[in-house]
């Protein structure tokens, strides 16, 4: 396989990491608590040194690294940290000190983390560990409020950047980072690769103080930029060692102005001689206006080892010359390819992740083979900025044109299941129309709903709520068939505890009613009954909400209304066998006009057996209890009789009709005291629920003997089939 195909190919998850996800389940059952409430390890064997950092990414992925959890790497005997990760978790200042600064700490990312830990804090607890002043080579603290003048003094000598001198990579986008701090910075004897995007930092004189080992510098929308044109490349033509340079700026956040000196600066940066910056192999321009075609083409002609050029939002990413150039990367919205690269490269800038999907949208919508890979890139954008709207406006609709009709199926399950849990948190978190509707069309997919892994619960609960407050045709048909299969999906405490909603059973029913009054027997309305006939299956809270919420007397109208739609009447009488599997609720069916309704059907043999086995099972469980029938016993017996004449004359059904969540509701109907009719409709059932999901036993004759020997052939078969497999694959 081509690498990018091998990374995205399905396959079991390593072993390493199945352990230590289920060290982080059981996190707290193999802890002991410090008096101050953090977690220490008991008997905790030694951790192979990068065993350790992977613990503790884990942690940090699954979202559990705290105060408390992170007092586990105290014990340095046991794990010894080397490549460290905080980012995005709510870690003290004296947590971190306690956990993380006694260790010989060659990288850490302490970027966005909330709480109020500064990076004079980060900076000040590094320093208090000679090792880490000389081991420490990259650190990351973007997004954090550096507090530089907090940092205090170390024996006369103030404590700063300065202080780590094994630094080679320091990150220290938006921040507060200023160009007094910057001088500071630029004294770091090693110091190669360097980002101050978003900063407060106004001029960049101080780069001259590292300019024989700066390799790479990020200065992306730099807010306060105070340099002349002039000025600025005067710096940039004494950096003899930079490789890479990222001067873009966010031309969503400068408006329509011209951009000033920075714009002014990249172009004659483009126009320069190649003297200028000799070593230079990659340049990052987006965003930046004023920039030529003809100043583009002049720069890459005269850098023949230029290997990445970034022109996202410039209007010049379509120049001839680029497409002449084999090794050279580009960012911007010519092609497919520049798009994917602005992905890539700028999953971090909202801006740039925003522009490159709105120009992927357009390269999507009539794609016609699966794109795993364009996929993982839209996913990325997602997770990377989940609270931007303007993001997912368009990520949402990428992703539906990516998971279209039969393209889902040839994606990886797992990234299909990151797709839709990434969708349902946009849904939830973004509630915006256009958005919702993105996820609800992504969603509405077969394979999707029946085969990929994901929060089913979520995804019902969040879907029943839209449908709420919409009332287009399109999306509620959409809505309804996605509820009644998620619906079908859930696990019995899962649709217990979303039967206990009355707003769901409204909604349900409301639509029921609204299709039926205006006579549609279309699939809107078919999806509804079937979501109120899972909704309700062994499930009695559901059944009383159903009652309460005056079901029954629009069930009984809908099945007068739809005589002769089979399909309807079935997931109607579907229902009502529900309520009459509880026992409180079989009162309200002793309606004599509503029973001689359904023993019609049960009677007439060109109603088809499906029908017919639905009106039986509604009629066997209310005569099976005498001493709460209420009506002319005249009808009870004529009901008893007629059950076992019909069932006498019914065939097998060819196709699987229903599912039932277990047997629990045939057996009362099963005792030696009930009626051979009663008897005879419950072993018909229990045949049904046995042959569907197996070889199918034809069946030649309506005695209740045949019908109970051929179903205790069946339950020898299966224990025959799953005994030998224990044998064979022992205890």
């Amino acid at each position: 396989l081509h690498k990018d195909q091998a990374e995205d190919a399905e396959g079991p998850r390593a072993l390493s990491d199945l352990c230590l996800a289920q060290v982080c389940r059981s996190l707290d059952s193999q802890c002991s608590r410090r008096a101050d409430g953090s977690m220490s390890l008991s008997r905790a064997p030694l951790f192979p040194q990068e065993t350790a950092d992977q613990l503790l990414h884990r942690m940090v992925t699954a979202g559990i690294l705290n105060d408390t959890t992170v007092g586990i790497f105290r014990d340095r005997e046991v794990l010894r940290l080397r490549r460290a990760s905080i980012r995005c978790c709510p870690v003290s200042a004296a947590a971190f000190r306690l956990a993380l600064c006694p260790h010989r700490l060659q990288e850490l990312d302490a970027s966005w983390v909330p709480g109020g830990i500064s990076g004079a804090n980060i900076v000040s607890g590094l320093a208090s560990n000679p090792e880490c002043r000389s081991s420490l080579q990259r650190l990351s603290l973007n997004g954090l409020c550096l507090d530089w003048e907090s940092l205090d003094e170390d024996e006369g000598v103030r404590v700063g950047f300065g202080c780590l001198q094994g630094l080679r990579t320091l990150n220290l986008a938006d921040t507060d980072l200023t160009d007094a701090a910057l001088e500071d910075i630029c004294t770091l004897p090693q110091l190669e690769t360097l980002d101050v995007s978003c900063s407060a930092v106004s001029e960049l004189t101080a780069l001259l103080g590292c300019k024989n080992t700066l390799r790479s510098f990020i200065a992306h929308r730099l807010r306060q930029f105070d340099m002349s044109p002039a000025g600025l490349l005067l710096v940039l033509s004494q950096l003899h060692a930079l490789r890479h340079l990222d001067f873009s700026d966010d031309h969503f956040a400068v408006g329509d102005g011209d951009g000033g000196d920075g714009d002014e600066a990249a172009r004659q940066l483009l126009e320069g001689s190649p003297r200028l910056l000799p070593s230079l192999v990659s340049l990052d321009i987006s965003g930046r206006k004023r920039v030529t075609e003809a100043a583009v083409r002049v720069f890459v002609e005269a850098r023949s080892g230029l290997v990445f050029l970034g022109l996202l939002a410039t209007g010049v990413s379509s120049c001839d010359v680029l497409s002449s150039q084999g090794n050279l990367k580009v960012t911007g919205e010519a092609n497919e390819n520049q798009v994917c690269e602005s992905l890539r490269r700028y999953r971090g800038r909202e801006c740039f992740v925003r522009e490159a999907l709105v120009h992927l949208y357009n390269l999507t919508t009539d794609i016609d083979k699966p794109r795993p890979d364009i996929l993982k890139l839209v996913l990325s954008g997602m997770q990377s900025h989940p609270t931007s709207l303007h993001v997912h406006l368009v990520a949402t609709a990428c992703a539906f044109n990516l998971t279209t009709q039969d393209l889902a199926e040839a994606m990886p399950v797992r990234l299909l299941t990151s797709t839709v849990t990434q969708l349902l948190h946009a849904h939830e978190d973004l509630p915006q129309p256009p958005v919702q509707k993105n996820c609800l069309l992504a969603l509405c997919s077969d394979y999707i709903l029946q085969d990929v892994p994901f929060d089913k619960y979520l995804a019902a609960t969040l879907v029943i709520n839209w449908l709420s407050s919409h009332e287009d045709p399109t999306l509620q048909r959409m809505a309804v068939a996605v509820i009644s299969v998620l619906v079908a999906k859930l696990s019995t405490e899962q649709t217990a505890q979303l039967s206990k909603d009355v707003f769901i059973m409204k909604q349900l029913l409301a639509i029921v009613q609204q299709r039926a009054m205006e006579g549609e027997a279309d699939s809107t309305l078919k999806f509804a009954l079937s979501a109120l006939w899972n909704l309700t299956d062994e499930m009695p809270n559901a059944a009383h909400n159903f009652i309460q919420c005056q079901g029954l007397e629009l069930y009984e109208e809908v099945l007068e209304s739809y005589y002769t739609e089979p399909s309807i009447q079935q997931k109607v009488l579907g229902l009502l066998n529900n309520i009459a599997e509880v026992e409180d609720l079989q009162a309200a069916l002793l309606e004599e006009d509503l029973l001689q309704h359904v023993l019609a059907l049960l009677q007439d043999p060109q109603v088809e057996v499906g029908v017919r086995y639905f009106a039986g099972g509604i009629l066997a469980q209310l005569v099976s209890r005498p001493e709460a029938w209420t009506l002319d016993e005249e009808l009870r017996a004529t009901i008893v009789k007629e059950l076992h004449t019909s069932i006498m004359t019914w065939t097998s059904l060819e196709r699987e009709m229903v599912s039932y969540r277990s047997f629990q509701p045939f057996c009362p109907l099963l005792q030696t005291c009930q009626p051979s009719g009663v008897q005879l409709w419950a072993v018909w059932a229990v045949h049904l629920v046995c042959s569907q999901n197996g070889k199918t036993h034809k069946l030649y004759c309506g005695d209740p003997r045949v019908i109970a020997c051929s179903v205790l052939r069946m339950v020898e078969q299966h224990q025959s089939h799953w005994g030998g497999f224990n044998e064979r694959n022992g205890p």
